[in-house]
């Protein structure tokens, strides 16, 4: 049984790649999907196709709500949710994605490192499942295959 897993988390670095070749490694038979990656792909959207707009708080609001689209069809079209948060990057969108997954009623896992219990602690206790690393949520996800 094939899943797909939706990465909501910063895209500044490869984690997403790095699950990827874990669950692979696994042999875990998962398809990953997730928001834009590319920075400058998602913070044009707006203007890429609706053409330049009027400054940049409408550039922002028009990429935003593309994204979020975009999120909204992959997040609904995935079996499982994994949300990482991490300490090096501001974690609004994760926050929502997580706040989003959760009220969708999708199987989500938050991966967060003990520094963040206190401010995740609502979200942590609305998700399922809740860990420190990605190893353990992929390992979460293998139960399923038990």
């Amino acid at each position: 049984m094939e899943l797909t897993v939706y990465l909501a988390g910063q895209i500044h670095d490869d984690w997403r790649e790095q699950v990827a070749k874990k669950a692979k490694e696994m042999n875990l038979p998962l398809v990953f999907v997730g928001p834009q990656t590319d920075h400058d792909r998602s913070d044009n959207i707006g203007e890429d196709i609706l053409g330049e707009q009027p400054g940049n708080v409408y550039k922002d609001d028009a990429a935003s709500d593309i994204n979020n689209f975009r999120t909204q069809v992959l997040m609904q079209k995935s079996d499982i949710v994994i949300a990482l948060f991490g300490e090096k990057y501001k974690q609004w969108n994760t926050a929502m994605d997580a706040s989003a997954a959760i009220t969708m009623n999708k199987p989500t896992i938050i991966v967060r490192p003990e520094s963040l219990i206190h401010p995740l602690k609502e979200l942590s206790n609305k998700a399922n499942v809740t860990v420190e690393t990605v190893d353990q949520a992929l390992n979460v996800i293998s139960y399923i295959y038990e």
